[in-house]
């Protein structure tokens, strides 16, 4: 696809970075069939500038986001680079209240409506321990009741006490709110949510689930722990969805 080129914004070498990496990953989710038509978002904090966030252009496809075309906004949605293209503000809504209150612990977030993370989200037992990978968030997630479009500030404190410790919110209803203190952390975190609500989905399908029990989730995440180092945290696994993006349209790097 022919994708509009846009002047490089003027920015430092760190923010050009984390806008190469973010274009990589709206490409990526749209690989994978997690976007939503022009809506849903993923937002990544500026490294080197306090209070300033990437995001995508609202309008816009996820293929035809590029790093020059992000958007700099503040935390409450303002446009502080001279973008052209506006912000979903109704929809920055929700990652703002993370990203002002919980700081580098939510560098990186995700929000999307994928058929099986929201089919789960739906589920009045939400994500059971009934695979593989259900097992790495059992006890890890939080979930927030359903109330509507999530455009009302009142509503963030309640956001913030469902998701308490966690990195993962299943907003009931709706779909998962995913972060991480890097979008190679938050990548690889959404990858595995979305694996086992796939399987999940499937499994219940054909009747009764074998659960997991608790003991066995507990040594599962022990040793996943170990693992998981040895993949760099995510790194490997978004390089290597960076080279297929690449394959397939290297536009996103404009």
């Amino acid at each position: 696809m022919a994708t509009q080129l846009h002047p490089k914004p003027q920015c430092s070498d760190a923010e050009w970075q984390a806008r190469l990496d973010l274009a990589a990953c709206y490409r990526i989710f749209d690989m994978l069939g997690w976007s939503e038509s022009i809506y849903n978002h993923i937002s990544l904090a500026v490294p080197d500038e306090e209070g300033a966030f990437l995001i995508n252009p609202f309008g816009l496809l996820y293929e035809e986001v590029t790093a020059s075309n992000l958007v700099k906004i503040d935390v409450d949605g303002n446009n502080i680079g001279g973008s052209p293209y506006m912000v979903n503000k109704a929809g920055f809504t929700q990652h703002a209240y993370f990203h002002r209150h919980l700081g580098e612990r939510a560098n990186a977030i995700c929000h999307v409506h994928t058929t099986a993370t929201m089919a789960v989200c739906s589920h009045k037992d939400g994500l059971l321990p009934t695979n593989f990978y259900a097992c790495n968030f059992q006890n890890q997630i939080g979930y927030h009741d359903f109330e509507g479009v999530t455009v009302r500030a009142e509503e963030g404190e309640r956001l913030l006490r469902n998701l308490g410790d966690k990195t993962v919110l299943m907003l009931r209803n709706h779909g998962p709110v995913v972060m991480d203190r890097t979008i190679q952390g938050m990548f690889v975190k959404m990858w595995a949510l979305q694996r086992a609500c796939e399987i999940q989905v499937a499994t219940l399908a054909q009747g009764e689930a074998q659960i997991v029990t608790q003991d066995v989730v507990d040594v599962h995440q022990r040793d996943l722990a170990v693992m998981t180092g040895q993949g760099g945290a995510g790194v490997f696994d978004f390089e290597a969805w960076k080279r297929k993006a690449d394959r397939k349209d290297d536009s996103w790097r404009n």
